[in-house]
């Protein structure tokens, strides 16, 4: 009898015992976690995550050293075609905050965005942009607006102040740092747009023609007064045609078009069939220079920035028009 008196006191203390360490690990992991907050509110960057090279410029602008970005889309890559990585889907599943174009430009991406904003703020740059001042889209390839509004440089100043306030939101312990970088960068992006109207206007009217490989400059052309023709439609995922070519050949050959372009993240075979058949035609066809559209230069170069892309953009269009 006494056996089973003692037996039963020796599980009493163990569930005792048992029970005193399961709060201490609760209480520990509970304070782990409160000091790993305390932490990054405190003192830990905000991790970013962002797409196409021009988006990882703004926030990089804008979040300045309170900011780590990762972007994931490099030098050379077509948004438009990109599929995401197992790698890309790691970076955008360690963000606190994710940047995107929208406007279906990272078109096989959307469903990823969709199951992200879940969980973190998943945020379109464009969405601040009023639609009055969107451009038709191509419904044959699921875009209802155009999305490429880098292009028109007030439209990218509004996609910094989206930025600036989204970052604000979300650490607003450095809201008067966010204001002020993105202060600084605004007053250098109203002059880079007053910087490409003075110079594209410098090109005589009737050689003011832009002819790509792909309709990307629609928002640059109603901005800066070029006429803006592309081979291939606004998504390159649409392939150009005979019959686009052979209507961009003449047309180039009826009015005396001397030069096109070529894009850093497209393929130049369409347009060299077009030079080719205005060469059969006796009429020659230059290369006007290669422009950055959907992506930006190599990191470490002017054209590795959005304001030293667009005035690359610029500058080589005039000196090959004008």
């Amino acid at each position: 009898m006494n056996s089973v008196r003692r037996f039963r006191k020796s599980l009493a203390k163990l569930a005792f015992v048992v029970t005193v360490l399961a709060a201490v690990v609760v209480l520990n992991a509970c304070g782990a976690k409160e000091t790993t907050t305390d932490e990054a509110s405190s003192g830990g960057k905000v991790k970013a995550t962002t797409t196409i090279g021009m988006i990882t410029d703004i926030v990089k602008n804008v979040g300045g050293e309170h900011v780590e970005v990762t972007g994931i889309m490099k030098a050379g890559v077509d948004p438009h075609l990109y599929k995401a990585s197992e790698g890309d889907i790691g970076k955008l599943d360690q963000a606190q905050i994710i940047f995107y174009n929208g406007l279906h430009l990272e078109g096989k991406m959307v469903e990823i965005f969709e199951k992200m904003a879940k969980d973190k703020p998943t945020v379109a740059v464009s969405k601040n942009i009023p639609v009055s001042k969107l451009r038709a889209g191509d419904p044959e390839q699921g875009t209802e607006h155009d999305p490429h509004i880098w292009f028109n440089v007030r439209h990218w100043m509004t996609a910094a102040e989206t930025v600036r306030d989204e970052l604000v939101k979300f650490d607003p312990a450095h809201a008067d740092a966010y204001k002020k970088n993105t202060e600084e960068y605004l007053a250098k992006l109203k002059e880079l747009d007053a910087y490409a109207k003075e110079q594209i206007a410098s090109i005589p009217e009737g050689q003011r023609v832009l002819v790509t490989a792909h309709d990307a400059f629609g928002y640059f052309g109603d901005a800066y007064s070029i006429k803006v023709m592309g081979l291939q439609g606004i998504s390159t995922a649409s392939e150009a045609g005979t019959k686009d070519v052979t209507e961009l050949r003449d047309y180039l050959v009826n009015n005396k078009i001397k030069a096109v372009f070529i894009e850093s993240s497209v393929p130049r075979k369409a347009i060299d069939a077009v030079i080719q058949g205005a060469k059969e035609k006796g009429h020659t066809i230059v290369i006007g220079g290669e422009l950055f559209s959907d992506a930006m230069g190599e990191e470490g170069t002017p054209e590795g920035t959005y304001i030293g892309m667009v005035r690359h953009n610029v500058d080589t269009i005039v000196k090959a028009l004008k």
